[in-house]
């Protein structure tokens, strides 16, 4: 990897990391708003509304990832700019039609899911049924920014992504307690105004995306021929979400129709809670899959792995810090974020189990990133079609029985097979010989030290603190448990330590 390219992924994992974070905080901290201007009732549709959107996600027929890797192979001159052009304007036409047939089929839906599905207690049907309608626009609306998301990360421009999705997610968070303290505390007002944001999103993405590929030598319309040299990969891609969904959002789909909409939106603001702590690998992932792809495709496996082992040991530090500090003193975090008690209890019983699920399954990101990078599906496809046989069923048959909290179990079981299995799978094939390594030096010691500095920092904890003092503690205690997770990581300390020596000599 040359200094320039080092330098480029620093960057994006830098503009990733801020951007990410930001967007994780303005999605969390007017969560306590929105639930006590609406109620805990009308929560629960907003946590309805991001389980429709993931299952939905399908219909985009694997086009998403399919053009993240084409502009990434268009960086790296695999591509000409009139066939990435092309494709993306046939992918675009695609997106679109499947945004409409989205938002008609919802609404046309939603008269039926509002009386029939979920279990309403106090909220009008007819309110239900109209948050569900604008619902489906804000979802199409969705689908046309994942695929410009997607884009702009093939083309590495993240650090402008980053700018305009933090500001969106600001604009987002802010207008819509804006929306519901000043002028209507309901929740299709809720949901109208996070379609006028979509809508001016989708118009700042799209200029982007055209902007930052080079001009074609003729006018681009949509054609089938971009998208049959890429179908087979889109629909290996496809195959992989479609299963992956199966196993992780089954529970949801199972719990949806037997809890109250309350008790719904209690599991919902646990998950929550614990996806924020798999979403701290995210930027690092998106940073290196364009290189990924690049590296792949120039047959330098000395770079691949080099930067393959110091991805996963800078995620597993993140994921395992953050991850261990949540499991332990998540009790005391619900209670300083929702101010209150009672509910903090009810959500921390489901989440520390949730939070260890997360924890695994953010370290499978780079091994399905490196996997995507190479082209190769047909893995997480077989081993998924297995998955589904064995886990659907025990996720029902869990959830029946234990509600939330056998929800919560069947996904630990489902990503503790992940990580034992999957991995030594991939390395038969892709970077042979890695896998150890893996396991054993960039997986198990920060992990290790971070469950360990988290429980010894929890002896520590003050009795009957107040807030501010609490809040110290627990700022003091994730932090001592990143050190103490990064030490442990031998390319994360080699890396600090090189930095904290070129600070001192200029010192």
């Amino acid at each position: 990897m040359t200094g320039s390219d080092r330098v480029s992924v620093r960057l994006n994992v830098v503009a990733n990391s801020l951007g990410m974070g930001w967007t994780t905080l303005m999605g969390l901290a007017f969560i306590p708003l929105y639930v006590n201007l609406l109620g805990i009732e009308a929560y629960g549709l907003i946590a309805i509304f991001v389980v429709l959107q993931t299952w939905l996600s399908l219909l985009d027929l694997g086009l998403t990832p399919t053009v993240s890797r084409e502009m990434a192979r268009f960086t790296g001159g695999g591509v000409d700019q009139q066939s990435i052009r092309d494709l993306l304007r046939s992918i675009e036409s695609v997106t679109f039609i499947m945004a409409g047939i989205v938002a008609l089929g919802i609404w046309l839906a939603s008269g039926w899911l509002s009386t029939e599905w979920f279990r309403v207690e106090t909220l009008p049907r007819g309110l239900v049924a109209s948050a569900l309608a604008i619902m489906g626009l804000v979802i199409g609306l969705r689908f046309v920014e994942s695929i410009y998301r997607s884009s702009i990360i093939g083309l590495q421009r993240q650090v402008a992504l980053n700018v305009v999705v933090s500001i969106t997610a600001t604009v987002r968070g802010l207008g819509a307690v804006a929306v519901l303290a000043l002028v209507s505390p309901t929740i299709t007002a809720f949901f109208l105004w996070q379609c006028v944001v979509s809508v001016i999103s989708v118009c700042v993405l799209g200029l982007l995306v055209h902007r930052s590929l080079p001009g074609s030598t003729r006018t681009t319309k949509f054609s089938l021929e971009p998208l049959r040299h890429v179908w087979r990969f889109a629909a290996g891609a496809l195959l992989v979400t479609f299963l992956g969904l199966m196993l992780s959002q089954s529970d949801k789909v199972i719990l949806t129709p037997m809890l109250t909409l309350t008790v719904f939106a209690i599991y919902s603001l646990a998950y929550t809670a614990a996806s924020a702590v798999r979403l701290l690998a995210l930027p690092i992932d998106q940073a290196v899959f364009p290189r990924f792809t690049q590296l792949f495709q120039m047959g330098d496996e000395l770079a691949l792995a080099a930067l393959y082992h110091k991805a996963t040991q800078y995620s597993a530090v993140l994921l395992g810090s953050a991850g261990f500090f949540l499991v332990v003193f998540g009790r005391e975090v619900l209670a300083l974020w929702m101010q209150n008690d009672a509910l903090a209890a009810e959500i921390y019983a489901v989440l520390w189990i949730l939070t260890i699920g997360m924890v695994l399954n953010g370290l499978m990101n780079t091994p399905y990133y490196l996997q995507m990078a190479a082209g190769w599906t047909d893995l997480l496809v077989r081993v998924n079609a297995v998955m589904v046989i064995i886990f659907v069923p025990l996720i029902y048959i869990l959830t029946q029985r234990f509600a939330v909290t056998g929800a919560a179990v069947a996904w630990v079981l489902l990503n503790v097979v992940y990580v034992l299995g999957v991995v030594r799978l991939m390395h038969r094939r892709l970077l042979i010989g890695e896998m150890r390594d893996w396991y054993m030096k960039d997986v198990a010691p920060p992990l290790l030290a971070a469950a360990a500095a988290a429980l010894i920092l929890r002896q520590l904890l003050p009795a009957h603190a107040g807030s501010i003092a609490t809040l110290v503690f627990l700022g003091l205690s994730m932090a001592g448990i990143l050190v103490a997770s990064g030490l442990a990581a031998g390319i994360v300390r080699r890396e600090l330590v090189g930095q904290l020596r070129i600070v001192l000599r200029r010192t």
